[in-house]
């Protein structure tokens, strides 16, 4: 997805949760779904949970792609992760952020 799309798609009003905002819109004619990602390094510390997170998101939102969702989407982190545990992603915390990815979708 091309950065022009993106801000479109950050012009439009989110679908949210705590720590998650979710942007899509109608795909553009004779064009599959578009996914793109937005963890900030100032909010998910380690490039190890970033990615993480980012493959999380994905496998998710491929997911509901194929099966439900015919949008284009952004998914962006808002808030940071790993507070009581000095910047690391724990088990605990991926699943919370999991399920509300999930219910965002």
């Amino acid at each position: 997805m091309n950065s022009a799309r993106i801000s479109e798609l950050l012009k439009a009003r989110p679908k949210t949760s705590l720590y998650w905002g979710m942007y899509a819109a109608s795909i553009q004619e004779g064009a599959k779904p578009d996914l793109g990602v937005a963890v900030a390094k100032k909010l998910a510390k380690r490039a190890v949970d970033r990615n993480r997170l980012k493959r999380m998101i994905r496998e998710l939102v491929w997911t509901a792609q194929a099966n439900t969702l015919n949008k284009d989407v952004v998914v962006k982190l808002k808030k940071p992760i790993g507070r009581e545990t000095r910047g690391r992603l724990r088990k605990k915390e991926k699943e919370i952020l999991r399920s509300q990815i999930s219910g965002l979708i």
